[in-house]
């Protein structure tokens, strides 16, 4: 291990961010990672406990105290083979992974714990400076061929794993760059595309085929999904060109909030107004980006969703921005006897929060109010916890000024329309039907056709993404081969 009595020597480590008046002025990434020296002494703290929870708390158990230990001696290069064992894309889950493994670390019972996402991206950045990061390409072909449709996290893990096992795939995406949600629902603020864009090039030398700006199945033309599509292929093609399918999609069906009032112009998704600027800073043209310069914005939705609108409305240069949620305001420091090791529920004020915004917690969006067909502001009331259901608190009702109403709120499910075109079974909340056992796991109703990530098991963490894609590629080769070599 590490040294022995570093977690009682060392504090934590943190990330270091640029100013907030500067990087108001720009998207690029603004965090800092950590340098060589900064990282061996967070790894220091690494107790290497008997039972490390920290590896169950990572959904793609990344063998954390091995590459914490390897970093602490120095050797960056097996700290990468470790962490490339069983994440294909450390550098996204290094940036935007919220590490639930920090919070399962054995040092958070009672002290800050283990930076270990910090450690997970200077052990990647390393690796790429050094060129060690390198493709690998199957040294012998089964000449199988798999469609994998999607190319966010999920498809790209399912298609990288597929590639190395030594079939022919193919990934197929309906806009017209690859990364999904990562590349269009993610701020380049959080995670610059070039970091999607070298992995693509490494896939492609791995002998992975991207063919972007096609459809797979069929589209609800009244969808406000972002659809830059000029291609369609059906399930009929896939299914008799391939011999698996991988459905990887994201949950992109946006959750409405059918209040008075909705119909009015300015009120929009989140995914109407994130994609668009990543758009726009990837050098695109088009017209009528909805813009929140000199407004008064109103993000409904307190996640992860609603802090990247509050970010990217303030550096568009917005008058103010307010963050409604419905749930009681969480406390500042969980319980963590109670909580460990856990994923709790407590307070998290993200970097776009630091740069200006007001949260209010416990309130309900009764109304949007409007003048010649726009919305001008929004009526709400202030709602409690009782019995377990929330309570409108009879004379609470406000009304907030709005130029621009974002709706944040999550995702329901994949598209509907494209399930429905391959026929698949799909579970109660309208997601596709798969188990993930060991064998026959993610396979769907359809003979060969597996399904992966967020179109298998709804809205979710990117690593969980990573995790779905690397089990479903193991099922798929088991399926075409009889075994796999593959990991689980």
């Amino acid at each position: 291990m590490s040294k022995i009595t570093g977690f009682l020597e060392q504090p934590r480590v943190k990330e270091q961010y640029a100013p907030i008046d500067a990087r108001l002025k720009h998207y690029h990434e603004f965090m800092l990672p950590l340098d060589s020296a900064s990282a061996r002494l967070q790894a220091t703290r690494c107790m290497d406990c008997g039972i490390p929870f920290c590896n169950n708390g990572c959904p793609v158990n990344n063998i954390i105290p091995d590459f914490n230990n390897l970093v602490f001696e120095d050797d960056w290069k097996a700290a990468l083979d470790v962490l490339h064992a069983t994440n294909n894309f450390p550098e996204f889950t290094g940036r935007i992974c919220p590490a639930p493994c920090e919070a399962a670390c054995t040092l958070n019972i009672s002290e800050d714990p283990v930076g270990i996402k910090s450690i997970e991206l200077a052990i990647i950045e390393r690796g790429w400076q050094e060129g060690w990061v390198r493709p690998t390409p199957a040294e012998v072909k089964t000449g199988k061929k798999v469609a994998v449709v999607g190319s966010g996290p999920a498809g790209l893990a399912a298609a990288q794993q597929l590639a190395r096992a030594g079939h022919d795939v193919t990934v197929f995406e309906k806009n017209d760059r690859v990364g999904g949600l990562v590349r269009y629902g993610i701020p380049d603020f959080k995670l610059d595309k070039s970091h999607i864009d070298r992995r693509i090039e490494q896939m492609q030398a791995e002998g992975v085929t991207f063919r972007t700006g096609v459809l797979v199945g069929d589209w609800d033309e009244n969808s406000k999904i972002t659809n830059l599509s000029k291609e369609r292929v059906t399930p009929a093609e896939l299914r008799e060109q391939f011999d698996a399918v991988v459905l990887a999609g994201g949950s992109e069906t946006p959750r409405d909030l059918p209040a008075p009032g909705r119909e009015l112009n300015g009120i929009h998704y989140a995914m109407e107004f994130l994609p668009q600027q990543n758009r726009v800073n990837a050098g695109d043209k088009f017209k009528g980006q909805i813009r929140a310069d000199g407004k008064h914005v109103v993000v409904i939705g307190g996640g992860d969703t609603g802090s990247d609108c509050v970010g990217t409305s303030n550096r568009h240069g917005a008058a103010g921005v307010t963050q409604f949620e419905v749930m009681p305001q969480p406390p500042e420091q969980e319980n963590k006897p109670l909580t460990w090791p856990y994923w709790p529920m407590k307070l998290r004020t993200s970097t776009s929060h630091e740069e200006g915004a007001v949260r209010e917690f416990a309130i309900a969006t009764k109304e949007f109010i409007g003048k010649g067909g726009k919305v001008t502001g929004v009526r709400t009331v202030r709602v409690e916890m009782k019995d377990g259901k929330l309570e409108e608190i009879p004379g609470s009702e406000e009304t907030h000024k709005a130029d621009l109403v974002l709706l944040a709120m999550g995702f329901t499910n994949p598209m509907q329309s494209v399930l429905d075109a391959f026929g698949v079974d799909k579970d109660p909340r309208g997601n596709v039907l798969a188990g993930t056992e060991e064998h026959g796991g993610y396979l769907t109703s359809v003979p060969g056709v597996f399904a992966a990530g967020d179109m298998r098991r709804g809205q979710s963490l990117v690593v969980w993404a990573i995790r779905e894609g690397r089990q479903a590629a193991r099922a798929v080769d088991q399926f075409l081969m009889g075994e796999s070599v593959l990991p689980r």
